[in-house]
């Protein structure tokens, strides 16, 4: 009788035991999923933008993108996207960003997106523009989420900032606006009374001459930097489009720069050299003194973006400070 009542409490202990432990697994089991949910809530953000709000389950691993700025941002934050628009100029991407886009697809232009190629690619997101592609944002809301900037204006850190958000890379992001604005502080402080000198701009494209002013992409930057501009580009406007030689004075300045858009006919450089030449703008200050630097296009206005706007200043520093 007393080895049966040993073997008794012995079961009645096992059973113990083993109900605790089906207790912790199941407590353990809620854990992980209160654990799971809790993950898939802080994945899950929303981005407010140009067309409203689009909300993204997790943080997008195949991204499209639809303007060149938006491509020099993303590659900056770290992603490669599966999907580009060809840049403006350059086979089919510009030199300085070449190497980091092999393998990327082109999906059209800015101006004509090829959505069959997009959707092709499946991506996670889409990062487009309402000022390019606003008609045909619920074609690509269709394929993925899309997230639009408003406009291309001449401050690429207004698009920047939504770009680093609808990555899901805010600090990146951060990180990237503050060492740039700490660099502008810093040149800043080496050009000192340099800053005084009257900085102008002038575009050739075929058919067309611009005297570019503040809000422009180079505008911006220039102005960021405290340079004086000359009367007729010390303006919160774009460009004076469509320039004639009777307002090439309006291009006098301390030191000009100039940059040629070149799509491979020979059209824009050969405009470029008739104007040079010209007795009128021989006769400019700035040209008779030797301070007429030419520059590269897709630094100073094509590309648009913060790599571009770090070459830029690579160049203020060669030209100011050599």
């Amino acid at each position: 009788m007393k080895s049966k009542s040993i073997l008794f409490s012995l079961s009645v202990f096992l059973l113990f035991i083993l109900a605790a432990c089906g207790g912790n697994t199941n407590e353990e089991k809620s854990s992980e999923k209160e654990t799971s949910e809790q993950n898939t809530v802080e994945t899950s953000y929303t981005v407010e933008h140009a067309m409203g709000t689009t909300t993204l389950e997790n943080t997008p691993e195949r991204i499209v993108i639809l303007t060149n700025e938006g491509t020099e941002a993303l590659l900056e934050l770290g992603v490669k996207p599966v999907g580009a628009v060809q840049s403006w100029t350059g086979n089919p991407w510009y030199d300085h960003i070449a190497d980091e886009m092999k393998d990327v697809e082109v999906v059209g232009l800015e101006s004509e997106v090829n959505i069959e190629a997009i959707a092709a690619l499946q991506p996670d997101l889409i990062i487009g523009n309402k000022m390019r592609q606003e008609a045909i944002y619920e074609q690509l809301s269709a394929i993925a989420p899309t997230v639009f900037a408003e406009d291309l204006r001449g401050n690429w850190k207004n698009n920047f900032e939504l770009y680093a958000k609808a990555v899901n890379k805010e600090e990146k992001g951060k990180e990237i606006i503050d060492a740039y604005d700490s660099r502008i502080a810093d040149l800043k402080e080496q050009l000192g009374d340099k800053l005084n000198m009257k900085v102008s701009m002038v575009r050739f494209m075929a058919g067309d001459v611009r005297i570019y002013q503040k809000d422009s992409f180079s505008g911006v930057i220039l102005n960021q930097l405290g340079f004086a501009r000359p009367e007729s580009q010390d303006v919160d406007e774009f460009a004076i489009k469509g320039a004639t030689k009777e307002q090439v004075p309006l291009m006098d300045g301390d030191i000009l720069f100039y940059f040629t858009y070149e799509t491979g006919d020979g059209a824009a450089t050969e405009l470029e050299k008739e104007w040079l030449e010209d007795p009128i703008f021989k006769n400019l200050e700035v040209a008779k003194k030797g301070e007429v630097h030419k520059v590269d296009d897709v630094i100073w206005n094509t590309a648009g973006g913060v790599k571009a706007a770090n070459l830029m200043l690579d160049d203020i520093e060669k030209t100011f400070l050599k």
